[in-house]
């Protein structure tokens, strides 16, 4: 969940190639399923869950705004994780932005539903899509784009081997608040 009693600022972080992996995997029962048309419909419920959108219908149309143009891409880099029973409970998407020209791998709304969270799902999703990513993109220097708001994330990401960045308009983004984000995390991080 987003903790919103705090400031927000954005945060994006960096994952230099060559990084070594530390392996986390799921908890016995629950398991990775690959993106199949209407898994937009899980996707939304997951996002809005977590606070990422105000409702399941606004979190739908980005999610169509954004991936399905590219129906190939997002059956092979949108991902979920499955309960033992079979519900979809938290996502993960293998995308890319533009810093000028050149594309690079960015890790898209990794978030586990609330009353999933604590099972270790968090570390595990990091994990798998740097595992994928890799596959699909090589080793490469990999980007997220995340918020002071998350900073039990940023802790997750950070055992991965991603720090916070500096670097200004990655991938379109505004990066202007770095200082102000990392002041306020300090008192967050471990």
């Amino acid at each position: 969940m987003l903790d919103k009693s705090i400031k927000y600022h954005r945060v994006i972080m960096k994952r230099e190639k060559a990084m070594p992996l530390l392996e986390f995997l799921l908890p016995k029962g629950y398991s990775y399923k690959e993106y199949t048309p209407g898994d937009e419909l899980a996707w939304a419920e997951i996002e809005t869950s977590v606070g990422e959108f105000a409702s399941k219908e606004k979190a739908l149309a980005y999610f169509k705004g954004k991936y399905m143009l590219y129906r190939g891409d997002i059956e092979r880099r949108c991902f979920f994780v499955e309960s033992p029973e079979g519900r979809k409970v938290a996502t993960f998407t293998l995308w890319w932005g533009y810093t000028g020209l050149r594309r690079d791998p960015w890790l898209h709304w990794v978030a586990v539903m609330p009353e999933y969270q604590g099972k270790l799902l968090g570390k595990a999703l990091v994990y798998e899509a740097m595992r994928r990513f890799m596959l699909i993109e090589g080793d490469r220097d990999i980007y997220l784009a995340t918020q002071t708001w998350s900073y039990k994330a940023i802790n997750i990401y950070k055992k991965q081997g991603f720090t916070i960045t500096g670097e200004q308009d990655l991938g379109g983004f505004n990066n202007k608040e770095y200082q102000q984000a990392i002041e306020l995390l300090k008192g967050y991080m471990r």
